[in-house]
């Protein structure tokens, strides 16, 4: 294998701050699989886009991510400038350290620090889609991110938010018990919705699933069917449940069985667009995680474009 410049990002706040006091683990896998590289650690949000941005015109060609799937969102995102890659040849390789760390769920990427640097260092990479998302920041401006993974509107965006709070006060905080938490006190939300031009004819949903990926939630296989080259985004749409029906069909979500459910909808497109009926409702947006902004918001795929270590699963 020929040596590659690399860059190692780091988020030490990951899976709750556990990462950075693994730091000296983590450091002895580089060291092992590694023989030259650069670190840093990031220190504020949106850190990770600043860093990965400025050692790829430094002239790295590996950007290894440490850190959850909100850290290697940021991390893709340094990627482009201007709406492009900066330089299409550089490689992403991800060490896993999140509380999730879902999107590895789609690759052949094991959880260990050791089986995560043997990909990282193996030859072998794919080229997977990208999602790009023009949405309202929380300043009510237009913005533009770029997603690996799934970003959801609706509930999705609630539970991050509710999961942020939680973060504040210090409090432990589960997907599972804030979805719970934030369902029996949600508003359903009435939208507009396009796939590739055609609209929707249903109005009224609990969630919406735009996925490059299969896995969000902490395990949950909301887009069973999704692959991450194929050009296309697998759409999942849930309408209106009742407490029961949510509760009897929670399991069926972390199994990828939901999808025969007829209050689930599944289609597959290369642009959605969605936006609320009323424009002064506030629909959240989750995107790889992180709770960014609200609809309205167009989301479109980018075929094949970034390069990361390792094989599709």
């Amino acid at each position: 294998m020929r040596l590659f410049k690399t860059q190692v990002i780091v988020n030490p706040a990951s899976d709750q701050g556990r990462t950075g006091g693994r730091w000296t683990q983590i450091k002895e896998a580089l060291k092992t699989f590694l023989k030259e590289y650069t670190y840093e650690f990031t220190e504020k949000p949106r850190h990770a886009i600043e860093i990965s941005r400025a050692a790829i015109k430094k002239g790295n060609e590996l950007i290894l991510g440490v850190g959850g799937d909100g850290t290697i969102n940021e991390i893709a995102n340094g990627f482009f400038e201007n709406q492009s890659l900066i330089n299409p040849e550089v490689n992403l390789g991800i060490l896993p350290s999140g509380t999730g760390s879902d999107f590895i769920r789609s690759f052949n990427i094991p959880q260990s620090y050791r089986g995560a640097m043997e990909v990282i260092t193996h030859p072998r990479t794919s080229k997977i889609d990208v999602g790009k998302i023009s949405f309202t920041n929380h300043d009510h401006q237009p913005e533009e991110r770029y997603f690996l993974n799934i970003t959801d509107f609706g509930i999705g965006g609630e539970v991050a938010e509710h999961m942020d709070l939680t973060k504040q006060e210090k409090k432990a905080a589960s997907y599972l018990k804030s979805l719970v938490t934030t369902f029996m006190r949600y508003k359903f939300k009435k939208l507009n919705i396009t796939v590739d031009g055609e609209e929707i004819p249903d109005k009224e949903f609990m969630i919406g699933a735009v996925a490059n990926g299969r896995v969000f939630g902490r395990g949950m296989r909301v887009a069973p069917k999704a692959i991450l080259d194929d050009g296309l985004f697998d759409f999942i749409l849930v309408k209106k449940l009742t407490k029961l029906e949510f509760i009897r069909n929670l399991l069926k979500l972390y199994k990828g069985t939901h999808l025969d459910h007829p209050k689930v909808s599944f289609l597959r497109g290369r642009t959605i667009e969605a936006s609320p009926i009323d424009d002064d409702e506030r629909v959240l947006l989750e995107v790889d995680g992180e709770q960014v902004g609200m609809l309205p918001a167009r989301f479109e795929i980018l075929p094949r474009c970034l390069t990361i270590k390792g094989a599709l699963s």
